[in-house]
């Protein structure tokens, strides 16, 4: 076992190298990335990069940008066939594998949301950036990290493609809901039913597609959302529901279409309408800011709305 003094030796050590090199081979190509914990300088595009977050993986694979290490746990369903066994296991969200990632050297380490408080760590000894972005503003924050990864891989032009895309799917769906009444994101956890508001991890189905909520006030909380009962469903009675089952998002077994599946529900317009969509739970709950899985949801609403 390595000592807490002998890793931040190492990693001082480890970090004066990396400084050193950064300032001998400054150039052109030099690329400084503004983020929520300050700025990185990254000199030239990186070849190993390590990232503790699925959205940022969700975002580099989609540009087409190799990734060498990654969490080892928790890999969502509509990811799982391009992650290899050969990447090297960066450890868990919450509890990144410090001494693991110094000794591997990457040439860039992302963090966000879940791993942003691992970030001053990594920082010692190895270019780090924070890509977390606020769920209020979530597509344009979805959009500003594809364009500036975009930038540091020196593939702009992919990224503007896939941010095009992603606007015109945007707008399809916004055409696809309009006038199409209320709306409500519904979570499913353990039994329990929660709602998600304009201000959530859900919030682009509020704020982007134009979908009134409701509620007037939601607390949402982190977890479970702010709790409702089937009776509040009946008298709110939202024209669509948007499901997001987060037992099936972490990983457990899901239970949320027989959750909904009693006499109260089968009051409600959205049951009788069958207007109750659900939701990927993995790209719902864990990479919302993933560019796949939120080009995947959305495709999931076009869908609800425009079945006959």
């Amino acid at each position: 076992m390595i000592s807490l003094n002998n890793f931040r030796t190492a990693t001082a050590a480890l970090a004066l190298a990396a400084s050193l090199a950064l300032t001998a081979g400054a150039s052109a190509q030099d690329v400084t990335v503004a983020h929520p914990q300050g700025e990185t300088t990254i000199s030239g595009v990186p070849e190993k990069v390590f990232v503790i977050d699925w959205a940022a993986y969700d975002n580099l694979t989609a540009l087409g940008v190799e990734v060498a290490g990654a969490p080892g746990s928790n890999v969502p369903g509509y990811l799982a066939d391009g992650v290899s066994d050969e990447m090297y296991n960066v450890g868990s969200l919450f509890e990144p594998d410090f001494e693991g990632i110094a000794a591997e050297q990457p040439d860039l380490v992302i963090v966000a949301a879940r791993s942003a408080a691992a970030y001053p760590t990594l920082t010692e000894f190895a270019p780090t950036i924070d890509m977390s972005i606020n769920n209020t503003d979530l597509v344009a924050g979805v959009e500003a990290n594809i364009e500036q990864l975009g930038e540091i891989f020196g593939v702009q032009d992919r990224a503007a493609t896939l941010i095009a895309d992603l606007d015109a799917k945007i707008e399809e769906a916004r055409t696809a809901a309009e006038g199409q009444g209320t709306g409500l994101v519904l979570v499913t956890n353990a039994g329990n039913l929660g709602v998600y508001g304009p201000d959530s991890r859900v919030a682009w189905i509020y704020n982007e597609l134009n979908i009134p909520s409701v509620m007037d006030e939601v607390e949402d909380g982190d977890h479970g959302g702010d709790g409702v009962s089937f009776e509040f469903l009946l008298e709110a009675n939202p024209d669509w529901l948007f499901v997001v089952d987060r037992d099936a998002g972490v990983g457990n077994e899901g239970a949320a279409a027989a959750l909904l599946d009693n006499e109260l529900m089968h009051q409600t317009t959205a049951w009788q309408e069958d207007h109750i969509i659900y939701l990927d739970p993995q790209a719902a709950y864990i990479t919302m800011h993933g560019y796949t899985g939120l080009m995947n949801m959305l495709d999931q609403v076009i869908a609800g709305y425009t079945a006959e």
